[in-house]
């Protein structure tokens, strides 16, 4: 059990982007979704909430987040377990989306404000899933491409696996990029159950 809930508490209440977001196609305010625990063995570092996660208050609690632990071969139990498993987005309010209904991008502004004090109060994990571009860019030196990073996976594994985002947008890419499914997730679930199942 967290003892000092107050760095979430204050993520929760965080209103920042109250002016960017009422300014959107949305017009929505922000609902921020912390969801961490100190000493989680794995991290999960997404992108941002989409609108079924704004509405829900859960993060990955959408077709997105189906798909995502298909890939990790994990159950929902063991995906929402706070005490294994931190997900901890580039952004934890859901930006919105512009004028011609597609998701605007993690404000900045949010991971220069919270990440680092957030992984800090994490401490040490296992493994970390970097879900999608931003992610990627944060935690990975270099600019790349990422379709390059998630191919160079193996220069990462088995601390860190770069994914792509697992967006129905992307249900292309893995058509085209049949490795992913058959050479990267098999290790990944591996390595996940070995992490999950650790004394």
């Amino acid at each position: 059990m967290d003892q000092n809930p107050e760095l979430s508490d204050r993520i929760a209440a965080c209103r920042l982007c109250a002016e960017r977001f009422a300014a959107t196609a949305t017009a929505h305010m922000p609902r921020p979704v912390p969801w961490f625990r100190p000493g989680a063995r794995i991290l999960v570092a997404g992108q941002a909430p989409g609108m079924r996660v704004h509405l829900a208050g859960r993060p990955f609690s959408d077709p997105s987040g189906d798909r995502l632990r298909d890939w990790m071969g994990v159950t929902p139990e063991e995906f929402y377990d706070q005490d294994r498993v931190a997900i901890v987005p580039m952004a934890f309010c859901f930006p919105g989306y512009d004028a011609r209904g597609s998701d605007l991008p993690p404000p900045a502004i949010c991971a220069a404000t919270w990440r680092r004090a957030v992984l800090d109060r994490i401490g040490p994990v296992a493994l970390t899933l970097l879900v999608g571009g931003a992610a990627q860019g944060w935690h990975l030196p270099g600019r790349m491409a990422v379709t390059d990073r998630v191919r160079g996976w193996r220069d990462h594994a088995p601390a860190v696996f770069p994914l792509p985002h697992p967006s129905w947008r992307n249900t292309a890419w893995l058509r085209k990029n049949p490795w992913f499914e058959a050479e990267l997730l098999p290790v990944l679930r591996a390595r996940l159950r070995q992490v999950l199942e650790a004394p």
